[in-house]
């Protein structure tokens, strides 16, 4: 899954993972990660996702990091955020006020670029990824996050030789695999949405299970 790929995703305005509405649970089960007002959160991979705009409502500091410049100036465009661009080391940073959004490679972060970080929303990251990126993302991540870092996770888990990915299934196993070793992990949500996503049922797939994590970094 070369960068390119999702350049030219964005190019040719094929983001059919993009969702206007506010993810139900990131609603649902933030309130399990217990983060205070005015901590800072991390949204990897970001694009030009309104769950941002429902954590800074709810008074958070925002920190995204998005691949595509274009999804960049959708987000401020879109929703009518002025922001300033700056530069630091490989990133191009938009900021407004509690949000900063690092334009550049994930893997490029350093640990001071997230300094006060205290939780992370990753929706759409790692089931981005395809399963040679997975690990290298998750130990990339480890090396970002200091001790005590809550992360929500949401993930898929269908028959992968069904459907080409992204998103990809990442079952429970290969969570435990990825997070074990430096994370208490644990799962608060099961739920089959096949019935809910035609757009999978279309592409073939017989089940769909989207599962909802706390993860602690320990």
């Amino acid at each position: 899954m070369h960068q390119e790929f999702w350049l030219e995703r964005w190019q040719q305005n094929q983001i059919g993972f993009h969702s206007e509405s506010i993810n139900p649970h990131l609603e649902q089960y933030w309130p399990a990660l217990h983060i205070e007002a005015g901590s800072r959160v991390f949204v990897p991979l970001c694009g030009k996702s309104n769950d941002m705009l429902w954590l800074l409502a709810q008074n958070y500091r925002v920190i995204g990091v998005e691949l595509s410049p274009l999804a960049v100036n959708a987000f401020f465009t879109e929703n009518k955020v002025p922001a300033t661009a700056g530069h630091k080391d490989k990133f191009e940073v938009w900021e407004n006020d509690d949000l900063c959004i690092y334009c550049g490679d994930f893997f490029h972060l350093r640990e001071d670029d997230l300094t006060g970080v205290d939780a992370v929303y990753d929706r759409a990251s790692l089931v981005a990824l395809p399963p040679e990126m997975r690990a290298d993302y998750a130990a990339h991540m480890k090396r970002l996050l200091k001790t005590g870092t809550k992360i929500l996770l949401v993930a898929f888990d269908y028959p992968q030789q069904e459907m080409d990915g992204p998103p990809f299934s990442v079952q429970y196993q290969e969570v435990e695999m990825l997070y074990r070793d430096w994370c208490r992990i644990d799962l608060l949500h099961t739920e089959d949405i096949l019935s809910k996503e035609p757009r999978f049922r279309e592409r073939g797939l017989s089940r769909l299970q989207e599962q909802v994590y706390v993860l602690t970094v320990l």
